[in-house]
């Protein structure tokens, strides 16, 4: 029984030790002094980055429309070229050799033509003077008609053989940039062979997707349709040199992202972004009359974000909040406080709710001073 005498004495003396710890706490937390702040109503600006891909003003594949043999590559893998010019040669003679043919056959035909008129114009002399019947006049006139029939049909082969023999050029439809020439000269192309892509990237195309909700947000702004400027955020991190401008909006929601595409253009001078990269878009935005609170006065219970107000007594209690927007070490609060609210702006962690503290106030203006906001 001794023992167990003992383990309860021992029991005792620690409850009573737990105790006394509580209440020393308690009376520290009641006795210490923490800084509180007060929410002000602010014009504030903030910005929201938005994943973007980047796009040529113009990209193309350039394909082959006739099959032949590569004879010249008269051009550079990621080299200039300005519009029309000639940038692979196709082998020519079987085309030209169509073209003279069909050309032979068109001035046969044409001769026979003329020789044609001239027996009608006979013809009809000996219809006037009654030595030949009608009919046969009639019968020679008819010829020239399937003749010049016949005409028609070969100035058609004529064109279509030029035609052929001008596809032997492949010729820049812009100026651009050549992409990479996967056949060299002597290859065997088929009709529709990639032969290389030409990129126009004097000015580029940003594509990014926002939420139905900041879409409704920009048109209760009426900023959609009005060109509104953009920046660029290099996949690097480095801000692009060039400011752009938001130029139209797609015309339907993605349904399995809820989200609406943008298209902002980005002048590119000096050719530093290309067809297919990536960047992230910075969209400033203004806020009118925010309610702004310190980031460090906020804390999360149980997924709801929490601030302790100061309340009758000193008492401090806790009250939830909705975020509308987060700034650099500040929250844009949507609900929840109002500018007659205090709110423990340090020592969160060393307070429960109901404890009393000795608060020191200090002006939001002070807050934001030593955060280096304005």
């Amino acid at each position: 029984m001794k023992p167990f005498v003992v383990l309860a004495g021992i029991s005792t003396c620690l409850i009573m030790l737990w105790s006394c710890t509580k209440e020393t706490k308690t009376a520290q937390a009641t006795q210490e002094i923490l800084p509180v702040t007060q929410p002000i109503l602010i014009d504030t600006t903030y910005t929201q980055e938005y994943v973007a891909s980047i796009a040529s003003l113009q990209n193309v594949e350039v394909r082959s429309k006739i099959g032949g043999y590569i004879e010249a590559v008269l051009v550079d893998e990621g080299k200039p070229v300005r519009a029309g010019q000639t940038l692979f040669r196709l082998g020519s003679q079987a085309y030209r050799q169509e073209l003279n043919k069909a050309q032979a056959i068109l001035r046969s035909s044409q001769a026979e033509a003329k020789t044609r008129a001239l027996e009608i114009k006979n013809t009809r002399l000996l219809v006037e003077q009654n030595v030949v019947s009608k009919s046969e006049l009639d019968i020679v006139e008819s010829k020239l008609e399937t003749l010049k029939a016949k005409i028609e049909e070969t100035e058609s082969d004529v064109a279509n053989a030029q035609l052929q023999l001008s596809l032997t050029e492949i010729k820049a439809p812009f100026s651009g940039v050549i992409g990479r020439i996967p056949n060299k000269t002597g290859s065997l192309v088929d009709e529709g062979t990639l032969l290389t892509t030409l990129s126009n990237n004097q000015d580029v195309f940003a594509y990014f997707n926002v939420t139905e909700k900041e879409y409704l947000d920009f048109t209760e702004q009426n900023e959609v349709g009005h060109r509104r400027p953009v920046k660029l955020l290099l996949a690097n991190g480095q801000p692009y040199s060039q400011t752009g401008v938001i130029e139209t909006v797609d015309s339907q929601f993605d349904k399995s992202t809820g989200t609406i595409a943008f298209r902002a253009k980005f002048p590119n001078p000096k050719q530093v972004l290309k067809n297919g990269a990536s960047g992230k878009v910075q969209l400033t935005s203004t806020l009118k009359n925010a309610l702004i609170v310190p980031q460090k006065s906020v804390f999360e219970v149980q997924d709801r974000n929490c601030v302790y107000v100061l309340e009758a007594g000193n008492k401090v209690s806790i009250r939830n909040v909705q975020i509308l927007q987060r700034l650099p070490q500040l929250y844009v609060i949507a609900s929840g406080l109002g500018t007659s609210d205090t709110i423990l702006y340090e020592g969160i962690q060393r307070v429960v709710d109901g404890d009393s503290v000795s608060p020191k106030l200090m002006p939001m203006r002070q807050v934001m001073a030593g955060m280096g906001q304005k």
